[in-house]
């Protein structure tokens, strides 16, 4: 089968990078969808340092800045090749998340593509914390791909509660299934017994949403803790990605930390797209 671009509308790319091998698979995913969906890639990493460490130690200010720039050279090489159109910028402050979400507003970025964690010190763009703010605030889609990257988006996993975030979750894995000839998976967690029948209705709503697209849906119902239940069925399933959706522009931005979805993104064997629900 042809490539075909899996998302839709994404002109734009933003990657956040630190280019330790913790964003190694973002970088792959990144050039490689730019390259199915004809997408521009601005491609960034944030030295992270206040005022105060910057006047106190410019030494190492400066190599980390110079780190960083010769990292992005190398991720605009690799896109160059591939085809792709690349920008590059280094940033330095002492608020990551909110410099990547700045940008990805500025560019008019129609998804964010980090790591789920970076490496330690000074240069660090994507530690956990980073990530899952960029995510609480950010004004697009955000995927995050583990060091080994992300796979064709053939089987793809949505946990839903029937919520309009469930919901959102679930419009988009569809839209993807559909465009890449996959199937759907639809998952719903209960906290216990009595709340099945709920859970129940969920997926059976998800389930008919893809078959009016003409896509396969398995749906399953289990019960226990929603983050373990979505990375134990990602694995045995054999998923390729993992939908979830989270609110966004409603003042309930935030992704707060310990959340499902932050843990879900933690413990992933694949990469996982988060919905913004306006």
């Amino acid at each position: 089968m042809a490539e075909v671009c899996p998302l839709h509308n994404l002109e734009k790319i933003l990657l956040a990078t630190d280019g330790s091998e913790f964003s190694s698979g973002a970088v792959k995913e990144a050039i490689n969808l730019a390259g199915k969906c004809s997408s521009r890639i601005t491609a960034i990493a944030v030295v992270e340092a206040n005022e105060e460490y910057a006047s106190e130690a410019p030494q190492l200010v400066e190599k980390a800045e110079a780190e960083a720039v010769e990292s992005l050279a190398s991720v605009k090489e690799q896109a160059v090749a591939a085809g792709a159109e690349c920008d590059t910028a280094v940033h330095t402050g002492d608020s990551p998340y909110r410099i990547i979400v700045d940008e990805a507003k500025r560019n008019g970025s129609e998804l964010i593509i980090m790591g789920r964690r970076g490496r330690t010190g000074i240069a660090r763009v994507a530690m956990g914390s980073v990530t899952a703010r960029v995510i609480g605030n950010a004004p697009c889609d955000v995927l995050v791909v583990p060091r080994a990257g992300a796979d064709d988006y053939q089987k793809i996993l949505v946990a839903t509660d029937g919520s309009p975030h469930g919901e959102a979750a679930a419009a988009e894995a569809i839209k993807m299934a559909k465009k890449t000839d996959g199937s759907i998976i639809a998952l719903s967690v209960a906290r216990s017994d009595a709340k099945i029948p709920e859970a129940e209705q969920s997926v059976l709503k998800v389930k008919q949403m893809a078959e009016a697209e003409s896509i396969a849906c398995e749906t399953l119902t289990v019960t226990g803790k929603n983050y373990v239940e979505i990375v134990e069925k990602a694995k045995e399933k054999d998923a390729s990605l993992i939908v979830v959706g989270c609110h966004g522009r409603t003042g309930l931005g935030r992704l707060l930390m310990g959340s499902v979805t932050e843990r879900v993104i933690g413990h992933a064997p694949c990469a996982v797209l988060v919905t913004l629900v306006s």
